[in-house]
């Protein structure tokens, strides 16, 4: 349930909605809008009576949500919302471009991946410090070395960083160095992480499971909002299917409904769905074409010495190609491609 008020009520207004939420056993979270404020009611099993709120000064209207997913849904924000870092937006008419390894290896990689990054139209650098993999043999990431060296290149470079953090530890070493935080796959539905994240004064991106469905992709960013943190990235990167020929299935129709059901904005990482250089960039378009909101792909300045995913990365050239095709591709769908 949402409770809207009217442009002019005042706080005490708002405060007297709220003790009534919680007279009834369920927790009130203020909703702040461009011109009326409202207030989102959690809590409940059962639907709550709307004459409960009867005779409260200065409520416009009440909606009932029909979605688990109360404050990720659109029921509750019809407008797009639009994720801003250091001045760059992503969302709305904004088509983000992100690249980056699958995992910072040294100085010297990370800053002239940054330089290329830049070179080729990007704004965000992304690049794993840890790195959960299936085998306990290969390459683990640098970690809190990993996520200064990506600050440093980012900070030098003016690109906005992303990095991947996987429990409290990571999430304590990344705060003081990353601009965005990233929920990988693999946690997607580690409770206990999203609600540390949650409490974080960061953006969040976050990566759909292998295996999830929609709407549990979605409750996932509810536990991020409800721990009081709504600047969250959605990420479609593949889901586990019996295809034998990539390493994920991209699920393209997800973006498209998705974008129906929900106000946040959502981004794709075909890298991580193909497995394999070769299909990135018509995954990249099909993903446009759907209406993402932008795309995250792996580049490595030497792909074939890469300690990790070097199958998968792009050539600093094929990045190149493929950025400048997203932003000629951009405007036919109503977006545009930010550059310096």
């Amino acid at each position: 349930m949402f409770i809207v008020m009217e442009p002019n009520a005042e706080e005490g207004d708002l405060a007297r909605v709220e003790e009534r939420i919680r007279s009834l056993g369920l927790t009130p979270h203020r909703i702040p809008g461009g011109y009326r404020t409202a207030i989102a009611v959690t809590g409940n099993v059962d639907p709550v009576p709307k004459e409960r709120f009867d005779g409260l000064a200065n409520v416009s209207e009440i909606i009932s949500v029909t979605r688990p997913y109360k404050r990720a849904s659109r029921e509750s924000r019809a407008k797009d919302t639009t994720i801003e870092v250091k001045g760059r937006k992503i969302g709305g008419s904004r088509f983000c471009l992100i690249g980056g390894p699958c995992a910072v290896e040294d100085a010297d990689q990370i800053r002239k991946t940054a330089e290329a990054v830049k070179a080729a139209g990007g704004l965000f650098l992304r690049g794993g410090a840890v790195k959960p993999r299936s085998s306990p043999y290969t390459f683990q990431g640098l970690g809190e070395e990993g996520y200064r060296l990506l600050h440093e290149a980012g900070r030098d470079l003016g690109l906005v960083t992303v990095s991947e953090v996987v429990d409290a530890e990571t999430v304590d070493q990344a705060r003081d160095y990353i601009d965005i935080l990233q929920v990988g796959s693999r946690n997607m539905q580690n409770y206990s992480l999203l609600k540390i994240v949650g409490s974080q004064n960061k953006p969040i991106l976050l990566k759909r499971g292998a295996s999830a469905t929609l709407e549990e992709f979605l409750l996932s960013a509810e536990h991020i909002m409800a721990a009081g943190n709504g600047q969250i990235v959605l990420c479609e990167r593949g889901i586990r299917t019996f295809s034998d020929f990539q390493r994920c299935t991209f699920d393209v129709s997800v973006i498209p409904e998705i974008k129906s059901r929900s106000h946040l904005p959502i981004i794709a990482d075909p890298s991580h769905a193909a497995g394999k250089r070769s299909m990135i960039r018509p995954l990249a378009r099909a993903a446009i074409s759907a209406g993402a909101d932008g795309i995250m792909v792996e580049m490595h300045v030497r792909p074939q010495e890469a300690l990790s995913d070097g199958c998968q990365s792009l050539h600093p050239e094929e990045l190149t190609d493929l950025f400048e095709e997203m932003g000629r591709l951009a405007p036919f769908f109503h977006k545009k491609v930010e550059r310096e």
